[in-house]
């Protein structure tokens, strides 16, 4: 019989799934998609050879649930984030500083890179959690326009933009914050 950690079935597996999507992104950091197996997945987590395929057929679903979870956790702290954000402007600059604040733990490799290994149903698995986190832009965007504090044409084109500004990591943030505002006529 397997052991359980955590003192219920769910706690037990919430802490593995913890220690894999953990596993998973060590690994990412050190290597390619490719070059990852679900038994270093499994080895790096301390979990069994087998035991991991009861809760991730396989890497693909690794990497499906990974940034499902990063995600949920990514807008949870944009949201807490945006509360205090009084305007559209004030809105807009926190999403940049936060982007740009958490950018780098939650892109870690799960760009366009990964999409040719990754099977459709996969993509678009992934594609949803992105649009999500796309609405949040979307919504500040929308209510600036309406209130007129931005000057905007094209909100998908904006929103594009916006998320390219967002990319360089070699700029400092107050130059990329004060170009997205300076974009939308904030």
């Amino acid at each position: 019989m397997p052991r359980i950690s955590g003192e219920s079935l769910r706690e037990h597996r919430e802490q593995l799934q913890r220690r894999v999507f953990s596993a998973f992104a060590e690994l990412m950091g050190e290597r390619s998609f490719d070059a990852i197996s679900m038994a270093a997945i499994a080895e790096r987590a301390d979990v069994g050879r087998t035991s991991i395929y009861h809760h991730f057929p396989d890497k693909e679903s690794v990497v499906v649930a990974f940034a499902s979870h990063e995600t949920e956790e990514y807008l949870d702290r944009l949201r807490d984030v945006l509360t205090a954000a009084r305007t559209p402007a004030d809105q807009l600059r926190s999403y940049v500083r936060h982007h740009l604040a958490e950018g780098e733990r939650f892109h870690m490799g799960l760009g366009p890179q990964l999409y040719g290994v990754l099977g459709p149903e996969s993509r678009q698995a992934i594609r949803t959690h992105v649009v999500a986190v796309e609405d949040v832009l979307r919504g500040i965007i929308v209510a600036g326009v309406a209130d007129g504090s931005f000057a905007v044409d094209d909100v998908d084109g904006t929103m594009s933009l916006i998320h390219a500004c967002l990319n360089p990591r070699h700029l400092p943030p107050t130059t990329i914050e004060a170009f997205v505002l300076g974009g939308v006529s904030a």
